[in-house]
């Protein structure tokens, strides 16, 4: 896939941008002391950063907290007076973009409930038709790329040049420790597609908990991401909205203080000559492992074919199971993690499934 967007680069749109450009604050706002609070406790320490807060929440069921808002943009302007931050919240309508508009917020983002709905970007694209303000997207709540590219151009294709993609994690059956899956292959194929698009990771919604936020962060900056939106509140026990992973200024700072910025570009000529070598060996081994895959997959046509004549059904449970658990194991042998291992058998007994089931379809 290749996407042909128009991006101004970061430090057009502020001159002050050191990696990682930081966003900071609560998940939501909820009062005028908790927000000045937070923000000037950020302030003092991160005087270049962004403050952020959900003035609308978008809620599964009715009667929960769905953010304070429109009053909480005036606690917004409160917060850019007296702490001089930039300001960004979420929208999920026109209304809520032209209100944004009105009361000066900075920086707007389209959250992943919204990203699902190109009916619903459209509308927000065409509200923001000659503005001129950063736009950030994040990523649709389960893994489809298309979804996550298309609301881009909608976005793009009204104008707005400074354009960013969020990467928050996304929701399947198996999200392991996180409370959603990274899938940090999704995020780097729509990098692949657009390399001038800027990304900013959230680990606060993919982490779930402030435990293993400094992870998903090191690991967004060592995936060359320009930068990190992390829930900071003043006091998190007492949020009305995702307490359990939000942080406090303090651990904040602490998770920031504790980040390696490495660059993703090589100066030293020696370095780059080495590292060429070893992807001269890799790029051997590759297509030594598409051989092999290749060979395997003419014995799964041959192993079709056999069904197909004998009557056989395709799946056989018993023999696959078995077949993972000994893979499992001997990768382990040989340093291969199981999840590794795992992930990559499923992908290849995919690929025999539809194999052996085009050869039973031409009977």
């Amino acid at each position: 896939m290749k996407l042909d967007l128009n991006i101004t680069p970061v430090l057009q749109w502020f001159p002050d941008y050191h990696k990682p450009l930081l966003i900071a604050g609560p998940c939501s706002a909820e009062s005028e002391g908790q927000m000045l609070d937070t923000a000037k406790q950020i302030a003092a320490q991160l005087p270049n950063s962004i403050f952020r807060a959900g003035i609308w929440k978008p809620r599964t069921r009715p009667n929960t907290f769905e953010g304070i808002g429109s009053i909480g943009l005036k606690w917004m302007q409160q917060v850019k007076q007296q702490t001089g931050l930039r300001t960004a919240t979420e929208v999920a309508t026109a209304s809520h973009v032209e209100e944004c508009l009105n009361h000066g917020i900075d920086i707007l983002w389209i959250g992943a409930r919204t990203t699902v709905n190109p009916f619903s970007v459209q509308e927000i694209a065409e509200v923001l038709r000659g503005v001129d303000i950063p736009v950030f997207v994040k990523n649709p709540i389960y893994p489809d790329l298309q979804l996550w590219a298309g609301a881009l151009e909608r976005i793009n294709n009204a104008g707005i040049t400074k354009l960013a993609a969020i990467h928050r994690g996304f929701h399947s059956f198996d999200n392991g420790p996180f409370r959603n899956s990274p899938n940090w292959q999704l995020a780097v194929d729509l990098k692949a597609a657009c390399p001038q698009l800027p990304f900013i990771c959230d680990p606060s919604h993919i982490a779930g908990t402030p435990e293993l936020i400094p992870f998903i962060a090191q690991k967004a900056l060592d995936m060359d991401m320009e930068g990190l939106m992390i829930e900071t509140h003043c006091n998190p026990a007492v949020a009305l909205s995702d307490a359990k992973q939000q942080v406090t200024p303090v651990q904040l700072f602490e998770i920031l203080n504790n980040l390696h910025i490495r660059s993703a570009l090589v100066n030293n000529t020696e370095i780059q000559s080495k590292l060429d070598e070893l992807r001269c060996i890799i790029n051997k081994l590759d297509k030594d492992l598409l051989e092999l895959l290749a060979k395997r997959m003419t014995v799964s046509e041959k192993i079709g074919e056999y069904k197909r004549d004998n009557s056989i059904t395709i799946l056989q449970v018993s023999h696959w199971k078995t077949l993972v658990e000994s893979c499992v194991a001997n990768g382990k042998q040989i340093g291969l993690s199981p999840e590794f291992v795992k992930e990559l058998y499923h992908l290849i007994h995919d690929e025999s499934i539809r194999i052996q089931t085009e050869i039973m379809n031409k009977n």
